[in-house]
């Protein structure tokens, strides 16, 4: 059985798809979980049907990949013990697996199992190889994000070598957006602030419905504000159910480290990209995390 987090993105849904098809082609029968599913941007990736919201059967080997720590798995995942294997790339992971492999320099998970995958004696067909090229395309934005290496690149050009089409995966995970989508964008960009250093944008329950939007995640609305000039920390607002609220951090410029901020809420990521899901109303949250922002990285 493999599971990444909720809410997943290119990298989590990248990842699993390829250790999956990598186990089922080596004869193995495999259970690949996304608690929420696999949104809409990734299902053009062969093997994204078989990806199930729940466990079903029992396992041998439980697997995550992508994931800082056990509880973003999800709810399903709150009766089950330690994984016996934890693959992950940010520097927060709690290693809370039986065997752990965090290569917090790489750029994504799916680069760690790019160069692992062949030394564990997989080989990386075609749809293994768009799987994980969707995965360094997205967690890197399109290679724009500072931590890029040649050594990233020299990946993409390995996994393009199998016959994948980088400027379609670019393209479907990065660049196209839903009709809704784009009207939820739409309340997000309306709502823009800016203070102090800091770029920020909410997206309320109401908004998500009034655009028809299906997900609970802010659409990569985090990705446009981003490339927002004159500001040093970019911030996404998305109100949850149940009292919660989901935060979303970019450091816009070099040296600034949000994973800090992150943590400090519980949550996880990058020193460029993080995120936290914090429970309490979209009010309360949004005035102390933009004040904790601040003091922690000194803005």
């Amino acid at each position: 059985m493999i599971a990444s987090h909720v809410r997943p993105d290119g990298d989590a849904v990248g990842s699993l798809l390829a250790m999956g098809m990598a186990l089922l082609d080596a004869g193995k029968t495999v259970e690949m979980i996304l608690a929420d599913g696999v949104p809409s941007s990734f299902k053009f990736l062969e093997g994204s049907s078989l990806v199930r919201k729940e466990p079903e059967g029992g396992h041998d080997t439980f697997i995550t990949v992508d994931c800082a720590d056990f509880k973003r798995t999800g709810k399903v995942f709150e009766n089950f013990g330690q994984p016996d294997i934890n693959i992950d790339h940010h520097v927060t992971n709690e290693n809370f697996g039986k065997l752990n492999l965090i290569e917090a320099e790489e750029v994504a998970t799916a680069a760690i199992l790019t160069n692992h995958l062949p030394e564990w004696g997989y080989r990386i067909t075609k749809p293994i190889a768009a799987a994980l090229l969707t995965g360094i395309v997205t967690d890197t934005l399109g290679f724009r994000t500072s931590n890029v290496t040649p050594e990233a690149l020299r990946q993409a050009a390995l996994l393009m070598e199998t016959g994948v089409d980088l400027p379609e995966i670019y393209m479907q995970s990065l660049v196209r957006k839903s009709y809704p989508a784009a009207r939820y964008w739409g309340a997000g960009l309306s709502s823009l602030e800016s203070k102090n250093g800091i770029v920020w944008g909410t997206l309320t329950l109401a908004d998500r419905k009034s655009a028809g939007y299906g997900g609970n995640d802010d659409a990569d609305l985090i990705n446009m504000i981003s490339a927002i000039d004159g500001n040093k920390v970019g911030m996404v607002f998305v109100e949850q159910t149940n009292n919660h609220v989901k935060i979303s951090w970019r450091a816009l410029v070099p040296g600034i480290d949000v994973s800090k901020v992150a943590k400090y809420f519980n949550g996880g990521g990058h020193a460029a990209a993080a995120g936290a899901d914090i429970e309490g109303s979209l009010a309360d949250i949004q005035k102390e995390a933009l004040l904790k922002t601040r003091d922690l990285i000194g803005l």
